[in-house]
């Protein structure tokens, strides 16, 4: 499994993903992120799915960068990704399923063109269409997506700063993390700031955040500890079940 997260805010985007990849009982380390720059514009692309099917997108996609002129905007580099994950499908679709696999790729895709106003965060599916992640619900996350989602909900919104989505971002892959053995460390993250137009890159080993993690953890267990105990015992009295002994 792979936990990547998208954020989208005013001031710029926050990316993360894991590198962990499980194949039965073998536990490998593998880059789920590719940064490519289209002349001086930063595009960077997050995968899950199947690996073959990831390797030959991203190859024929940038490729088509390396040939093709005129993507001033990101939504056409895009559609242009989308139609390379279309022709893998046709070319690796049909063998796939002769072998009981489903053809599968999901793609976060962020960053900023020419042309555009502010940057821009999409989500690919496997059938090479795509969403636009707006101001609503400003991220998006693909592979293990359940456990990190609550601390995202109830924290990030489109004006949050980078640091805020970042330490929260750290937040939320921790909380997949302990819940799912097929996500961990080392952490690849990408800020890219609206105002420097500069997309930095860090990788993170478990020691870099283990601060953190732990104030995290010691955090909830005292905030649920300080719950007081008869706020527990009245809900208990209006139980039903409380009532019949």
């Amino acid at each position: 499994m792979t936990y990547c997260l998208g954020i989208k805010l005013r001031k710029g985007l926050v990316a993360l993903a894991d590198t962990r990849i499980t194949s039965g009982s073998e536990t490998t380390t593998a880059k789920k992120v590719f940064v490519h720059k289209y002349g001086k514009y930063p595009i960077f692309i997050m995968t899950s799915g199947l690996r073959s099917v990831r390797d030959k997108v991203i190859t024929y996609f940038e490729e088509l960068l390396e040939q093709e002129e005129g993507y001033d905007k990101m939504y056409k580099a895009v559609n242009a990704l989308g139609d390379q994950i279309k022709r893998v499908a046709n070319e690796d679709r049909d063998m796939l399923t002769k072998s009981g696999i489903t053809f599968n790729i999901f793609t976060i895709v962020g960053g900023q063109m020419e042309k555009d106003e502010e940057p821009k965060l999409y989500l690919l599916y496997p059938e090479g269409n795509w969403i636009e992640v707006g101001e609503g619900t400003p991220f998006i996350i693909i592979g293990n997506s359940g456990y990190g989602k609550p601390v995202l909900n109830r924290t990030i919104n489109y004006d949050s700063s980078l640091e805020f989505a970042l330490k929260t971002g750290f937040l939320s892959f921790d909380s997949t993390r302990v819940s799912a053995n097929d996500v961990g460390f080392p952490i690849d993250v990408l800020i890219f700031n609206k105002e420097t137009f500069e997309l930095e890159e860090h990788r993170l080993e478990e020691q870099d955040l283990k601060e953190i993690t732990e104030f995290w953890g010691d955090r909830l267990k005292n905030s649920v500890n300080e719950i007081p105990d008869n706020l527990v015992e009245r809900i208990l009295h209006k139980s039903p079940l409380f009532d019949k002994g």
